[in-house]
């Protein structure tokens, strides 16, 4: 009865019954406005501000900025490793993804079990992969060091997280295991709306199926490759948690992203300062919206496929 009231007096000449909207839209509205629109704007308030306890809070203006660019060696290291994540973890996660979903779309043996099993990776919280990871990573036991004891590969054991060599790697690596499975799904579900009567045809003119897949595939699909390559960005340029749950940012910050070291400066260290970890976070939203609009223009398909 309330929601028809609400109707009928905001029903306005052209039929639209703006109070049931706001009636439903309300809620929505007030959660995103405590839990998003207002963190934003309070980060870059702090960002210009020494935020201490109890209030105190003291503006700075850039100085915090100048900080962060002239003298903070961390951040340099912490961008260069979240670069690393960002250049190559999108292509991995997208290539392999790709080429399981290509085995499936060929119909593989038993590829009804592989699809299964490849995709449940994504359905494992980043707690327990970071678990399972560290456990086959363990030098001592872990099964990938057994494997090549066992192989007669001594040399090539080594403790893989905790040498800054290997560390970073090891994590993109078990990244990937995540979720290739997940881009595996899109890419299958592109490639099995591919039109039949272009593939027929490309059959009948005798294609191979590495050139069928090189020039009739790939542009086809190139659409949702360059969306899961623009959220796999997006996702890389802030990955906190599988870092933090593996190895925090060691050893030796090899590992150190932007998100953690966001956290530690905010919680860990005893500065007890929000304003420069909020000139960080500023920083960084503006490099990732750069990064995300200069990858939509340079894959931005300019001419659409006719078929």
């Amino acid at each position: 009865m309330l929601a028809r009231l609400i109707e009928l007096a905001s029903r306005r000449s052209d039929g639209t019954a703006w109070g049931t909207i706001m009636v439903f839209l309300t809620p929505a509205l007030l959660i995103y406005l405590a839990f998003t629109a207002y963190p934003v704007v309070r980060t870059f308030y702090n960002a210009v501000h020494i935020i201490r306890p109890r209030g105190n809070d003291e503006y700075v203006g850039l100085t915090n900025f100048y900080t962060l660019f002239t003298n903070d060696a961390l951040f340099v290291k912490a961008v260069t490793n979240t670069m690393i994540w960002a250049g190559f973890a999108p292509l991995l996660d997208v290539g392999v993804g790709l080429v399981l979903a290509l085995a499936l779309y060929s119909r593989v043996p038993f590829a009804r079990f592989f699809r299964i099993a490849w995709f449940t990776p994504v359905l494992i919280s980043y707690v327990v992969v970071g678990i399972i990871w560290m456990w086959i990573y363990n030098y001592d036991w872990g099964i990938l060091n057994g494997i090549l004891r066992a192989a007669g590969l001594e040399g090539w054991t080594r403790a893989w997280i905790g040498d800054p060599n290997t560390a970073l790697w090891a994590i993109i690596f078990t990244h990937t295991w995540k979720w290739a499975g997940f881009n595996m799904v899109v890419c299958l579900a592109a490639l099995s709306a591919l039109p039949r009567e272009v593939m027929e045809a490309a059959e009948l003119d005798n294609c191979g199926w590495l050139k069928r897949f090189w020039f009739i595939m790939i542009p086809m699909i190139r659409p949702t490759l360059v969306n899961l390559l623009t959220l796999s960005l997006i996702g890389k340029m802030k990955v906190f948690d599988l870092v933090w749950i593996m190895t925090q940012g060691g050893p030796l910050w090899s590992t150190e992203t932007v998100s953690t070291y966001v956290y530690k400066r905010a919680f860990n260290w005893s500065t007890f300062d929000l304003g420069y970890p909020s000139a960080i976070a500023v920083v960084w939203f503006v490099v990732v919206l750069v990064f995300v609009l200069a990858l939509k223009m340079v894959f931005r398909q300019r001419d659409k496929l006719e078929y």
